[in-house]
């Protein structure tokens, strides 16, 4: 900066009138807006700021937990909310700025401001673009889409695998699809990498709320199809132990006593064979891992999946786990409607390959 614009000088009378340049200068940075503490934290964290106006939300059910109601209008996981919406205070309610556990309950009609710069992905995490990846479409409609989706792809991108995944694939075939999160348009639900099967994607924003509310309120039905190791019951087998992070290795999940989030699901045998099982899996809650940790804590890991004790080998190169059934109410009409995707081909060889090898 030139001497001219730095110039004031003292006198015995005080400071003598600031240079035309000076002046400017100080116009133009009093006009700035000022950093808050928590907007130089994540300046200092990488996190982008935007000019984005924040989201205005307003709950109208009383006693709706704080990190659900998020979660569902926003379209980003409870995880996502809880550590990157409320741990940063992020959240004003009512105009307070104060930081609230998730388990915190609305009481209806309050206003809800979002800072959006908080939620958007690190400057480093460049925006998905459109890829040509073949999609198996079952239907859709103008609301929704359904889903065939293979095994080995991924669902949105993330940490590894910043393209070929699902969400690459959905931009080529409709580029405007809805949500706050630009990492997940139009994602309501996911499936593991390694797990094939149904899948829905909202194309409207009124559907993509209407879908997250039904998955936070456990009213869609899923059932899946494994391939498990053992000699399975017969009858209803119903887990209801919690899950949570195993604190040995972070890569897993595991069943937790007095920790962990609560986590049910009911399993019923379809088939017995030789070595191993086909059975049918309806998780009640939908937590990360649910299926393959309580068949693992149950003694039958499912087949090709080393994570949680299923071993794999050459026969089975792949984890014998299938969305086969999703049902949930349309958005549009309401009306309850299902659909069914039959498991791969790969699950009968291998059970019929297992069959002949028995001595």
């Amino acid at each position: 900066m030139s001497d001219e614009a730095t110039s004031l000088r003292r006198t015995s009378e005080g400071f003598a009138a600031p240079s035309p340049v000076w002046l400017s200068l100080f116009l133009s940075k009093a006009m700035e807006p000022i950093q808050s503490d928590r907007e130089r934290r994540e300046d200092s964290q990488g996190l982008p700021q935007t000019k984005q106006p924040r989201t205005i939300l307003r709950p109208a059910r009383p006693g709706e937990r704080l990190d659900r109601f998020l979660a569902s209008s926003l379209g980003l996981s409870r995880t996502a909310v809880q550590e990157r919406l409320l741990r940063s205070s992020a959240i004003r309610i009512n105009g307070v700025c104060a930081v609230r556990p998730p388990s915190y309950r609305l009481r209806g009609g309050e206003e809800i401001e979002v800072d959006l710069p908080a939620r958007l992905p690190p400057s480093d995490s460049p925006l998905p673009k459109a890829e040509a990846i073949p999609l198996d479409v079952l239907y859709e409609d103008d609301d929704l889409l359904l889903l065939n989706k293979p095994w080995g792809l991924v669902v949105h991108p993330a940490y590894g695998h910043r393209n070929g995944t699902l969400v690459n694939a959905l931009l080529a075939r409709r580029p405007n699809l809805p949500g706050a999160d630009p990492i997940r348009p139009g994602i309501v639900h996911r499936l593991d990498r390694e797990t094939s099967g149904l899948l829905v994607v909202a194309k409207t924003e009124a559907a993509r709320a209407s879908l997250l509310d039904q998955f936070a309120s456990h009213t869609v039905e899923k059932r899946y199809e494994a391939i498990v190791w053992g000699t399975f019951p017969r009858g209803i087998v119903s887990c209801a132990r919690n899950v949570g992070r195993d604190p040995r290795n972070r890569r897993r999940m595991a069943v937790h006593s007095r920790s962990g989030r609560t986590a049910l699901t009911e399993f019923r045998l379809l088939e017995q064979h030789w070595r191993a099982a086909l059975v049918e899996c309806r998780p009640r809650t939908g937590r990360m891992h649910q299926l393959r940790v309580h068949l693992s804590y149950l003694g039958h890991p499912i087949v090709g999946d080393p994570l949680y004790g299923g071993i794999r080998s050459p026969e089975s190169p792949r984890l014998l786990l299938h969305a086969r059934q999703l049902s949930f109410l349309h958005p549009r009409t309401g009306e309850r409607v299902r659909f069914e995707s039959p498991a791969p081909k790969e699950f009968s060889a291998w059970l019929a390959k297992s069959d002949d090898e028995r001595p």
